[in-house]
């Protein structure tokens, strides 16, 4: 890691906006806050992932369907974003697993 590449912290407030990463690196991201947001007991949220040609918001669909915590994911209300984004409800858990 360069000084250029220095982590991300994001806060943890159930929504995620992905607008300024790259694909490549969306799959942990989705993944790795999924199980920060179930940590803090944030059971529903959104990902912002933007309107565009689909490519972000077809990796975090399927990083939510294959995520073993996700109790269920929609497209978003149009005041919160429509298309643009995806809300999802994790399992009320006492025990994570990523």
């Amino acid at each position: 890691m360069t000084d250029n590449e220095r982590p991300v912290i994001l806060p943890i407030t159930g929504v995620l906006d992905l607008h300024d990463f790259n694909p490549s690196e969306v799959k942990e991201l989705v993944m790795e806050y999924l199980f920060q947001c179930q940590s803090k007991g944030i059971h529903e949220g959104r990902i912002i992932h933007g309107k565009g040609i689909g490519t972000l918001r077809e990796i975090v669909k399927s990083t939510l369907r294959k995520h073993p915590q996700i109790k269920s994911f929609q497209t978003s209300d149009s005041n919160a974003g429509g298309w643009g984004a995806t809300s999802f409800s994790l399992i009320r858990s006492n025990r994570l697993s990523r």
